[in-house]
């Protein structure tokens, strides 16, 4: 089936952890499989004398024990049944647990740490059989299937043809050969068997494992649109935004006029700026900016001071100074105490004639 040509764009991390998170993860099965063919090879070899001793052992059991074996009743062939199958299970599991080890640990390699339920997961489409057919008949990825399987058919045949063809001189010394001779020229020929197969399926995971991360990163790649959807999913749509930053500065502004209200006095320039400060030597060591602005939001600070009876003063150094230095909630700088001290001691005389400030 062909890709959609407008997905150009690599996936997100968003995207692939959602896919990793569905169990869609780049896991390639031959290297699954050459792992395990070897790790077999390996187990075989490392346990080969013990499981020598262990069926000697058996075949010892059974033939000492061979006449006591003629009247045996059915409880009797149960015991040996179950005997047996505990001594071959012995034989060969350090032989699968290794197998299964190095089989989960090319799995962890290629996915790492994952485990997700959502695999086992309904899904009706799997149950669709023209999506089936479509993806037995009209898939590339079934034709490439098709291809590997092939080619690892062609190997893992041609592998015991060649050598059997290249032994056929020296069969006919085997009937010189006592049986553990003869044991031991079969396991040699079965494991140059399984090497001589197991090169080329190698080589097919290599080349594998490399295809199939770069098949999962194309099938998860995304059109643009998807990128941009996303991206407004995450960062949120850029009109909602300044909708809410619009909102959130009408509401600081609404709290930074009605706290023109507490102010001691506001300092203008006369017109472009206002800078509203209160000043009680309980709250704070030095006055407090309560509010500022310029132009329009200056005009409303000087509107909401006469409406509360909050001095104005004009002072253009001060209040450029002010505006300059300063943010709504600061404490005004050392180097203007004297000069806003000198506004503060006015306008306490005058509401207070004849009394000395304590500033």
């Amino acid at each position: 089936m062909a890709r959609d040509p407008s997905k150009t764009e690599n996936a997100t991390p968003k995207r692939r952890n959602k896919a990793r998170s569905e169990g869609n993860v780049a896991k390639s099965q031959e290297v699954v499989k050459a792992v395990s063919v070897l790790a077999g090879l390996i187990g075989l070899t490392v346990c080969l004398r013990y499981m020598n001793s262990e069926l000697m052992g058996i075949f010892r059991h059974f033939l000492s024990q061979a006449p006591s074996y003629r009247d045996i009743s059915d409880a009797g062939v149960y015991e040996i049944v179950l005997w047996l199958s505990i001594s071959l299970a012995k034989i060969i599991l350090p032989c699968i647990l290794l197998i299964g080890l190095m089989v989960f640990v090319s799995l962890r390699v290629q996915v790492g740490k994952l485990w997700t339920t959502k695999v086992f997961s309904f899904k009706l489409d799997r149950f669709n059989p023209v999506n089936g057919l479509k993806r037995m008949f009209f898939s590339l990825q079934t034709l490439i299937r098709m291809g590997k399987s092939l080619l690892q058919a062609l190997c893992i045949g041609l592998a015991p043809l060649w050598i059997v063809k290249a032994e056929m001189k020296n069969f006919p010394t085997l009937y010189y050969m006592d049986a553990t001779g003869i044991a031991v020229y079969i396991l040699e020929i079965s494991s140059r068997m399984v090497i001589y197969a197991l090169v080329p399926m190698i080589l097919i995971a290599a080349v594998d494992f490399f295809y199939t991360r770069w098949d999962y990163a194309q099938n998860l790649k995304m059109s643009k649109d998807e990128v941009k959807d996303e991206r407004k999913q995450q960062e949120g749509d850029e009109k909602i935004k300044a909708a809410i930053r619009q909102k959130m500065m009408k509401m600081s502004m609404r709290r930074m006029i009605k706290d023109v209200a507490k102010a001691d006095v506001v300092i203008t320039n006369p017109t472009h700026i206002a800078v509203a400060l209160r000043y009680n030597p309980m709250e704070a060591p030095a006055p407090v900016v309560l509010a500022m602005g310029v132009d329009a939001v200056a005009e409303k600070i000087k509107e909401a001071a006469r409406q509360h009876g909050v001095p104005i003063r004009e002072n253009k150094t001060l209040a450029r100074a002010l505006y300059k230095q300063t943010e709504i909630g600061d404490l005004i700088p050392a180097e203007l105490f004297q000069a806003v001290a000198l506004i503060l001691a006015q306008i306490w005389k005058t509401k207070n004639p004849g009394k000395t400030p304590n500033l």
